[in-house]
């Protein structure tokens, strides 16, 4: 079991992979420590289970387990993620996101269980020193291969398999009974030593530690990761937190916060870090530094103390922000959030406030002040904590008559942070490409009519499709210019928000017939074709670079008009 000072399960797919070859090529394990915990003590504390089918969205997180009183219990201190590798690839399964696909559909997470190739090339070496061929493998994928067009033969074998043999015969049967016989010697060779090293060989050296009050667990645990290893700072605040709260379990609450954030609107990527700062700077403790004399318990018991409306303040935070069409691809700084959250907690905000038409004006505010952060480039970069602290006391002492945009604004522009842009700047926003992260929150900025708490796309008014040199040969485009309209494709000239089912039904029609299909009725049509800022829209690719040149002089001004202030835009 482990004690809640242990922080979450981050080993990555390949690095269980290389512990098994490590294993299996006979290489130190690594020391253990373990700690005795008494049983009149066993009730005191909080242990959690380690995890087993490990999944990206839904089973990220160590079970915790039911107290058991008047029971000798042995927890892990150090060593936590090397046994839940082994815990994982043996018993277990590991389920990450296949890219291109939506966090939300469920064929985007195939299970996945450990398996060994025996007929791997034993007498080559990998790269990187690895001997053996160990791979998260979906089982469709385990089929065996004969070798073919100078393909070498493979044979999967679920390393989890290898529990039920408890001898040779097993394993013979089992190797018969798929290969050719030229391959079962080979293949046996490395499933017997995969047999020995999980059924035979004695591997695990540790200590036990005695000592029976969390401070000192807590102490020890530190000093032991807290010397260059990839336990990040906040694990181990987290861990001064675990141990000084006494009504909530900190590690429990703020995991289940960071998963029920992330799973707002079209989801987020926050962490337990952000959430960390956000109770440094919504509780008022100190700085909002991650610094340990923050985590003392005198601040922590003031966190615990207003923790239900912390939680709530930046629910409701996250909440707005998706409102406003944000999601884990365009919120492009996740600290941005937090003066917001900051602002909401001090006036007490509701879920009133997301909706009602008496709040429009500061959710707007906050909108527009949001959208500049984002746009400019190192507002969020080094010297965060000093803003965070320094904006927290502009809102703490401003901020009676709702977002004190324009006061913000005043206060980086000390700092070197000010949130006007000038005629550089708003160039280079114009010639911003469609995979850029700012270009969301500029096209919401520009066009704030689409309403970018529905699904959304960021649409080609002329289709990308059609940018091919062939097609654009096709088309009657002069090769000297062929360049020129491939350069402005992807750029924001040729791009607008539609909503999600509006582009969908758009698909790859050229402009003026889409804006025919779609908007039958005239006076629609040119309210479109005006919203948008197309101007005279050609029916012929031919037309394209005069057209992407007119739009883009347009947006020129209306992006100077939005940013060109320190405002609240």
């Amino acid at each position: 079991m482990l004690p809640a000072i242990q922080r979450e399960f981050v080993w990555r797919p390949e690095q269980i992979c290389r512990l098994f070859d490590s294993l299996m090529q006979g290489f130190p394990f690594g020391t253990f420590l373990y700690w005795k915990v008494s049983p009149e003590n066993s009730d005191k504390f909080n242990f959690y289970g380690f995890v087993l089918d490990y999944h990206q969205r839904d089973n990220r997180h160590c079970p915790p387990l039911p107290t058991m009183p008047n029971t000798a219990l042995t927890a892990v201190l150090d060593g936590q993620q090397r046994l839940t590798a082994l815990n994982v690839g043996l018993r277990g399964s590991m389920t990450w996101k296949l890219p291109r696909l939506w966090w939300n559909n469920p064929k985007a997470f195939p299970k996945r269980h450990l398996y060994l190739d025996l007929l791997w090339n034993a007498g080559e070496e990998e790269d990187e020193g690895t001997e053996y061929r160990f791979s998260f493998r979906r089982e469709k994928e385990t089929h065996q291969r004969k070798a073919a067009s100078g393909t070498a033969p493979e044979c999967w074998f679920r390393v989890g398999d290898v529990l039920a043999m408890y001898g040779g015969p097993p394993m013979v049967r089992w190797l018969n009974q798929r290969l050719d016989q030229q391959f079962v010697d080979h293949a046996y060779e490395t499933l017997d030593r995969l047999h020995s090293v999980v059924r035979k060989d004695h591997l695990v050296a540790y200590y036990e530690e005695r000592r029976q009050t969390l401070d000192d667990v807590v102490q020890i645990f530190i000093r032991m990761n807290d010397g260059g290893t990839p336990l990040s700072h906040s694990d181990l605040l987290l861990s001064i937190a675990v141990a000084q709260w006494t009504t909530h379990d900190a590690r429990e609450e703020i995991h289940e916060l960071v998963d029920a954030l992330n799973r707002i609107g079209l989801g987020f990527s926050f962490s337990k870090d952000l959430v960390l700062k956000a109770g440094l700077m919504l509780s008022d403790i100190g700085s909002v530094g991650f610094k340990v004399d923050n985590f003392n318990r005198e601040n922590m018991a003031i966190l615990e103390e207003q923790w239900t409306s912390i939680k709530s303040a930046l629910t409701l935070t996250v909440q707005l922000i998706a409102g406003f069409g944000f999601n884990r691809a365009t919120l492009t700084a996740h600290n941005a959030i937090l003066p917001v959250a900051y602002y909401l907690y001090r006036s007490k905000r509701t879920e009133s406030f997301l909706s009602h038409s008496g709040h429009e004006d500061d959710r707007q505010r906050i909108r527009g002040w949001l959208i500049r952060s984002l746009l400019k480039s190192g507002v969020w970069g080094s010297g965060l904590d000093t803003l965070l602290t320094a904006l927290r006391n502009v809102i703490r002492e401003d901020a009676t008559q709702g977002f004190p945009a324009a006061r913000l604004g005043e206060e980086m522009a000390r700092r070197g942070r000010e949130l006007v842009f000038n005629d550089d700047e708003v160039e280079e926003l114009a010639d911003t490409e469609y995979r850029s992260p700012r270009v969301f929150a500029l096209l919401s900025l520009i066009f704030p009519f689409v309403d970018p708490g529905k699904l959304f796309h960021v649409d080609h008014i002329f289709p990308v499709a059609q940018f091919s040199k062939r097609r654009l040969r096709d088309a009657d485009v002069p090769e000297q210019k062929i360049e020129a309209f491939r350069d402005r494709a992807n750029r924001i000239g040729n791009l607008q928000l539609l909503p999600g089912a509006v582009n969908t039904e758009k698909s790859a029609a050229m402009p003026t017939e889409w804006l025919a299909r779609a908007y039958p009725d005239e006076g629609r049509r040119r309210s479109h074709v005006r919203d948008h800022l197309l101007g005279t829209v050609p029916d012929e690719m031919t037309g394209f670079v005069e057209f992407y040149g007119a739009r883009r002089t347009r947006l020129v001004s209306e992006i100077k008009r939005l940013l060109g202030s320190g405002g609240s835009g």
